[in-house]
């Protein structure tokens, strides 16, 4: 048996589900199957959607966590959690039923039920799953959703269609609960799976997300040094990013309603940092009494550090994403200079 290890600085960045994550990620089936059988399905599920998302853990962090039983894992260099390996572990401990459920719950859409899952799915998406299904289907799942949900999923429907399930919808009486469970069971096996395999997310994605959140200098350094080891993959991530540059793309109705949502202490840091043509562009959103109003607050900041300004520029454009996905503004892509997206 090893001497235990003194707590690694590594250890700093893992939270305390991680950590369990790893542990029993280390532990496997043989020793794991005691604790799992004794988790709830919530906890099963925390801990599984942990695993799925934990990535490498360094050996010292392995060793540092097992404890007693590092001289078992020493010759660990590192542990990888993923989808795959969260399901095939599930697998050795619960019932398939339980696996699939689980497993559909940390990949797919989130929600608690097969309804609010297809609440968080895209009209379109939805809409061009539903348009081959039996109108009288259509019409259980649509009365199900939210209606704002389930009226822009009809409006993505071809018009005749979707007239035919308005009618439905208005002479459908109580629907049998049998009804509605084989609808929900037909719509998990068919369409959720296949959904989330689809969906696997982009690692791209997710860097250019974590980029975003980065000040300016910091975001600058690590593209500047990727550039040298993996240019291709820069500029993926690159392509993939919305800055606060991006704004400028955005139609004036849109800055419009950034300037009403947000904090004006904060854009007023932000314009401070910002290039003369950003500034006119949210001005000319103000009136003029507005406008004059942010220059004399502006001036009357004085010097400020540069990462105020940045710090304040990253919030309006989490703003801006928020409101693009509430659907109150359209956001301009930055993978092209033509497309639209909510």
């Amino acid at each position: 048996m090893m001497t235990a290890v003194g707590e690694p600085p590594e250890l700093k960045k893992y939270s305390g589900t991680q950590r369990a994550a790893a542990l029993l990620l280390a532990l496997g089936q043989e020793h794991g199957i005691p604790i799992w059988q004794q988790l709830n399905d919530d906890e099963i599920r925390e801990l599984s959607s942990s695993i799925a998302s934990l990535g490498r853990v360094p050996a010292v962090v392995v060793e540092y966590l097992l404890g007693q039983f590092a001289g078992e894992v020493s010759s660990i260099t590192t542990l990888h959690g993923s989808y795959e390996t969260t399901e095939r572990l599930l697998e050795g401990v619960l019932s398939p039923e339980r696996v699939k459920d689980i497993m559909e719950d940390i990949r797919g859409p989130s929600g608690r039920t097969m309804w609010d899952k297809l609440s968080n799915v895209s009209e379109g998406v939805l809409a061009g799953y539903l348009k081959s299904e039996h109108p009288q289907t259509v019409a259980v799942i649509l009365q199900k959703l939210k209606p704002d949900h389930s009226a822009r999923v009809l409006a993505a429907l071809p018009r005749d269609f979707g007239t035919e399930v308005v009618m439905r919808m208005l002479k459908t009486e109580t629907v049998q609960k049998d009804v509605i469970v084989q609808v929900e069971q037909t719509l998990k096996t068919e369409f959720m799976t296949n959904l989330s395999r689809s969906q696997r997310r982009d690692p791209h994605e997710a860097m250019a997300e974590l980029f975003n959140a980065l000040d300016r200098s910091t975001e600058e350094a690590m593209l500047g040094a990727l550039d040298q080891k993996a240019p291709e993959e820069a500029e993926r991530i690159r392509a993939l990013m919305f800055t606060f540059e991006d704004l400028a793309n955005l139609l004036p109705s849109a800055i419009q309603v950034i300037v009403r949502n947000c904090n004006k202490r904060e854009l007023a840091l932000a314009l401070k940092g910002a290039p003369e043509d950003m500034r006119r562009l949210f001005f000319g959103a103000m009136t003029e009494r507005a406008a004059k109003l942010m220059r004399d607050d502006m001036a009357a900041m004085g010097p400020v550090r540069a990462r105020e300004c940045e710090a304040a520029q990253g919030n309006l454009v989490t703003l801006a994403k928020d409101l693009g996905e509430r659907g109150e503004i359209m956001l301009a892509d930055p993978k092209s200079d033509d497309a639209m997206i909510y």
